[in-house]
């Protein structure tokens, strides 16, 4: 299992990234976010909310209401232009990221 503190700072690419699929609402974005990690990562609602309020408030994505496949009421998030152009920003970083990370634990040397 990740623990949150590892994965804290890329919860708002993780919400992102699925939202370049389609809109969704939070608990859609929970379900996919269980449903790709499997055992290895459970996202809190809070840590969720937060994210897609976060992501709002910098107008990364923009929400809406509809009704879900259910009936139920919901609050849509959709990716704005932004956000995508944030989105390719953030996957660059975590490639730089993981590559210097990468040389400690892997040994390799310069």
């Amino acid at each position: 299992m990740i623990s949150a503190d590892a994965i804290r700072g890329y919860v708002d690419l993780m919400v992102l990234s699925l939202l370049r699929e389609g809109p969704s609402y939070a608990y859609g974005l929970a379900q996919r976010i269980t449903d790709i990690t499997g055992d290895t990562y459970a996202i809190k609602q809070t840590t969720l909310y937060s994210a897609v309020k976060r992501l709002e408030a910098g107008e990364l994505v923009s929400s809406y209401a509809d009704v879900s496949p259910s009936g139920k009421p919901r609050t849509y998030y959709r990716i704005t232009d932004a956000g995508l152009a944030h989105f390719e920003l953030k996957v660059a970083e975590w490639r730089s990221t993981k590559s210097v990370v990468d040389r400690f634990t892997e040994g390799v040397t310069p």
